[in-house]
């Protein structure tokens, strides 16, 4: 494919989706990332399209939202992972709610299995995930369907919201940064993200990469009330990403990575692997030593420590 060519098809993907990786960009046009960074680079010489951090979006400073078809497609084994990680923090028998989105309907495909969950979500795809998990309570809001992402929005949904109160709520969007927070690009979401978050101890965003340093028009969660990020490992070039989960590290948001070890309520800070956990292997008992720490004894180690004489004594017995 002739640059010229690749560069169009690159507009194209940007026009359609309003934000692409530069992963999956390159996936599409058959090339490598560093080949697509030139082209959106060339891009965006020309007006054509904004750079952000491992991607490329419409030009002039906040994305669009695009529609469900597209996000679908996007990052999908980043939202896979993501899911992943995400499903260790819930309990059997807790109570939580769930935003609308593509990466949460992964996430509530794996609650299926959760037993004596209760799930409160605006989104008929996160509903339709749990509908055959017969030991799944799912708690639907009310609200005006929006078309674009199967989300009940509208005053109805934030009004049967009030009172209620869960343990954690799990939201995406369409942008995170450290200096705004989590964002969309439509506002009846972002008021009923609001009305979730209120009704929630703790916040968990669920963002790829992709998502870091883009920032939309209507901010959902500030950084201060987010709880925790899970997310994904961004490309090692990706010095943008990093840098974005520092900055949302150093202002306490704790940053779970998928793929980068961490599992359950471990986390990392941002760039680092967490902490290694040394597991004892089976093998023999330990036993404390005087003035030292644990260690490994063999059962012939133990029997044979009697002195030379004691035991050519008990021999000597044995005999007569």
């Amino acid at each position: 494919m002739f640059a010229a060519e690749r560069r169009q098809l690159i507009l194209e993907m940007v026009r359609a989706n309003g934000a692409v990786s530069l992963r999956e960009l390159a996936r599409v046009v058959q090339t490598s990332e560093v080949t697509v960074r030139r082209d959106v680079r060339a891009l965006e010489a020309e007006g054509l399209l904004d750079r952000r951090h491992g991607g490329a979006v419409l030009p002039g400073g906040f994305t669009r939202e695009s529609g469900f078809p597209q996000k679908s497609h996007l990052a999908t084994a980043e939202k896979t992972a993501i899911a992943d990680l995400a499903a260790g923090l819930v309990e059997e028998g807790e109570a939580i709610v769930v935003g609308a989105g593509t990466t949460t309907q992964e996430l509530a495909r794996r609650l299926a299995r959760v037993p004596g969950l209760t799930v409160v979500t605006n989104s008929l795809l996160v509903a339709q995930a749990l509908a055959h998990a017969n030991r799944v309570e799912v708690v639907m809001t009310g609200g005006t369907l929006r078309g674009s992402n199967y989300a009940l929005v509208g005053s109805g949904a934030e009004q049967s919201l009030q009172g209620l109160r869960v343990s954690r709520a799990f939201l995406s969007g369409s942008g995170l940064t450290a200096e705004r927070g989590l964002s969309t690009s439509n506002m009846l979401s972002a008021s009923v993200d609001r009305a979730l978050v209120q009704a929630a101890a703790e916040v968990v965003v669920l963002a790829d990469h992709t998502k870091l340093g883009t920032d939309t028009m209507f901010q959902t969660v500030p950084t201060d009330v987010i709880t925790r990020l899970v997310t994904d490992q961004p490309p090692a070039h990706d010095d943008r990403a990093a840098t974005e989960l520092q900055a949302l590290a150093d202002q306490g948001v704790q940053i779970a990575v998928a793929g980068s070890g961490d599992a359950g309520d471990d986390t990392a800070p941002a760039g680092r692997q967490p902490p290694r956990r040394d597991v004892a292997l089976p093998g023999p008992r330990r036993s404390q030593m005087p003035g030292g720490g644990p260690q490994l004894r063999s059962t012939s180690a133990v029997l044979g420590e009697q002195p030379q004489s004691e035991r050519a004594r008990v021999a000597d017995l044995r005999r007569r």
